[in-house]
């Protein structure tokens, strides 16, 4: 075998089957090299991204329990209807404290209503009732 001697002048004598052979090996390197870059690209990205959702609930899960972040309305809904049944409540409670008295009432003329009852008949049997 002879050394090969390479200069400015001399001409490469490449057939026709090696450069082709030549440029899809140098395309599907270059087309590999993008689709790795490309995977690494969205993996970054999705990082990135997840990061940013780990540090907001973050945020919110220290925050919102202090209220530094306000109510939602759906808590502002349900801390109106509390307020509106912790009236209703009151209400209830007086109405059934008032009933209380009324019972005392009713047991007092029910044992007044048993003693005339009583005195009348007593009334009707000795005959003072004509």
């Amino acid at each position: 075998m002879k050394p090969t001697k390479i200069r400015e002048d001399s001409g490469i004598d490449l057939s026709l089957k090696n450069l082709i052979s030549i440029i899809i090996v140098s395309s599907l390197a270059v087309y590999s090299y993008f689709g790795i870059i490309e995977t690494i690209n969205k993996h970054s990205t999705t990082l990135e991204l997840v990061q940013k959702d780990l540090e907001l609930n973050s945020e919110f899960r220290i925050k919102y329990p202090r209220g530094e972040l306000g109510q939602s309305s759906g808590e502002a809904e349900l801390f109106l209807i509390v307020e509106h049944l912790s009236g209703l409540v009151e209400q209830l409670e007086e109405e059934v404290k008032s009933m209380r008295n009324n019972a005392v009432n009713i047991d007092f003329l029910k044992s007044r209503t048993e003693k005339l009852t009583e005195d009348v008949e007593k009334l009707i049997r000795n005959g003072n009732g004509h």
